[in-house]
């Protein structure tokens, strides 16, 4: 599957609606598509990060990829890290979102989606960055602790929680490696 971008029409609280711009990571860690799940959990541990956009040879974000994923790949398939790709163990269906969509837009993806992070891209498909739900948590928090006008609720924060850990239905396959 290819990378879908959603932008939704978000709430606005307030007079300003915040963007993802202003709450995400700049990405400044992702894995090519060639490397091995060794050398993906070695840049995960190195800059203490869970997860790593994978980028083709064009640098587009073509999968993402888990500490989790690195975990229960190797396992599954019964190899070691260094004996297995990336691809092997990667998301290929990626949801994304624009710097300039509404944070309330990137949350409503990851509720419907059951994902914890958005890779942010370029109108090219390019990393720019990375929003997760801690992300928008903190600035809830932060909201709630200045007193200001809140673009966070608890509400959109418990909503996101709760969609995120709800089961999901899988099919769970062992193939030989």
């Amino acid at each position: 599957m290819g990378l879908a971008t959603f932008t939704a029409v978000g709430l606005t609280h307030g007079d300003h609606t915040m963007k993802v711009k202003e709450l995400m990571t700049t990405v400044t860690q992702c894995c090519p598509e060639y490397a091995t799940l060794n050398t993906a959990a070695q840049l995960m541990w190195d800059n203490d990060i869970g997860c790593l956009p994978i980028v083709n040879k064009d640098d587009r974000v073509i999968g993402m990829l888990t500490d989790r994923d690195v975990c229960m790949s190797a396992y599954l398939q019964g190899v070691s890290l260094s004996g297995a790709s990336v691809t092997s163990a990667m998301s290929k269906e990626v949801f994304s979102c624009n710097a300039d969509d509404e944070v309330a837009s990137a949350e409503l993806v990851m509720r419907e989606k059951q994902v914890h992070r958005l890779p942010v891209v370029d109108s090219e498909g390019h990393p720019v960055g990375l929003i997760s739900l801690n992300d928008i948590a903190r600035e809830g928090a932060r909201e709630a602790d200045s007193r200001k006008s809140r673009q966070v609720s608890d509400a959109e924060i418990v909503r996101a929680l709760a969609a995120l850990c709800a089961p999901r239905h899988r099919i769970i396959t062992t193939e030989a490696a």
